[in-house]
């Protein structure tokens, strides 16, 4: 073979392989995108939109003051990671699904509860069990609502809220849960006894997760559990000994518990990816774009991550959003400057904290495979 027929063959291999890339990646590097005519959520408070203020107590200010206002029943001062999604996706905010007035469904429905963990019990009855059965119900009975509408001659007006039945198999399902597994065992039970739980625990969210496929559900957008170590809350209670903090101050032997739960997430999601190969799954590793705030922090303008804004800690648990004076001392008061904090309340992150998150992890940069979530259906 001469030189030039060589030639020509490195560029029409060259030529094959970029147009592989290109659809095995879904056009990460072109114009492609997906179409999500919605998002279906589940996780825990960093991504709660209402549904624990309507089940029982109402989120209260300043809980919401950078954003929302008073009613956001959000834990934070603004918005959260899923804000952002729906905000990259062009999509309305998620309701949640308890929040029985001025819910709209039709772009998706948020089942998230603040508290939740992916094993029944802990901090919350809304384990992920039980919001997979809340999801299943919904789609059910908006499903039957929605056909008995569309026999109607007239269709009345809350009719455009439903969501549309086709639009389940094509929507994007997102969930963000585990940190509270992590915690209620760090609280009740060894380290080790967390450990040895890990098991189990993801055996139960390829469970959750596989209930969702058999209702339509083709892609899935799946964060792994932050540094849970690295929350002011976890440095406050827990007892420092000598070597068990990092260099940001944040406690060792927790984030490594985290990060070993999130090595096996990431193994049932593979798992799952060849069991399931009709469905797109993403992980994305929020830890690490958690982490790499927290130890830049000071770099991005952020006091440091140990500092929270909202309630007290110190001497007197008190929660954002509640006031208590002691010896002539108000302790309670939210700080002047929410987007300056990493932390909102020592356990959830500010609205600015969120956002930067969001920028870092939504383009894939953070995600296997590295795409974008606007491209994550390909």
């Amino acid at each position: 073979m001469n030189s030039r027929n060589l030639n020509d063959v490195l560029v029409c291999f060259t030529l094959c392989l970029a147009s592989s890339l290109v659809q095995v990646y879904g056009g990460s590097y072109g114009s492609n995108k997906c179409w999500y005519p919605a998002v279906y959520n589940f996780g825990d408070s960093n991504s709660d939109t209402g549904a624990i203020s309507a089940a029982f107590t109402a989120v209260q200010p300043p809980n919401g003051e950078s954003f929302f206002g008073s009613l956001s029943g959000r834990a934070s001062d603004g918005r959260l990671i899923i804000d952002f999604i729906a905000e990259e996706l062009k999509l309305p905010y998620l309701s949640a699904y308890l929040n029985s007035v001025g819910s709209n469904y039709r772009h998706g429905a948020n089942f998230a509860t603040g508290g939740s963990s992916i094993r029944p019990g802990g901090y919350s009855p809304f384990h992920l069990g039980l919001q997979i059965s809340q999801f299943i119900q919904f789609k059910s009975h908006t499903k039957i609502l929605f056909n008995q509408l569309s026999d109607n001659r007239t269709e009345p007006p809350f009719k455009s809220g439903l969501p549309r039945p086709e639009d389940f198999s094509r929507a994007l399902y997102t969930i963000d849960i585990g940190q509270n597994d992590l915690a209620f065992g760090f609280q009740h039970t060894s380290k080790k006894q967390v450990l040895t739980s890990i098991p189990n625990i993801l055996s139960q969210f390829s469970q959750a997760v596989q209930q969702l496929y058999n209702e339509g559900a083709r892609v899935f957008w799946i964060h792994n559990t932050g540094p849970i170590g690295c929350l002011p809350y976890s440095y406050i209670y827990y007892e420092p000994k000598k070597g068990n903090l990092d260099a940001n101050g944040c406690v060792k032997p927790q984030n490594e518990i985290a990060q070993e739960f999130n090595r096996q997430l990431k193994v049932q999601v593979f798992q799952l990816r060849r069991k399931f190969p009709q469905a797109k799954f993403t992980y994305v590793d929020v830890y690490s774009a958690k982490y790499q705030l927290i130890s830049n922090a000071k770099s991005q303008d952020f006091v440091s991550p140990l500092e929270f804004c909202c309630g007290s800690f110190y001497g007197y648990h008190i929660n954002c959003g509640k006031k208590a004076i002691v010896n002539g001392t108000v302790y309670g008061n939210p700080c002047k400057n929410p987007s300056q904090h990493v932390s909102w309340d020592g356990i959830h992150y500010s609205q600015a904290a969120n956002q930067w998150i969001a920028k870092h992890i939504l383009y894939g940069s953070f995600s296997d495979p590295p795409v974008p979530i606007g491209q994550a259906c390909f």
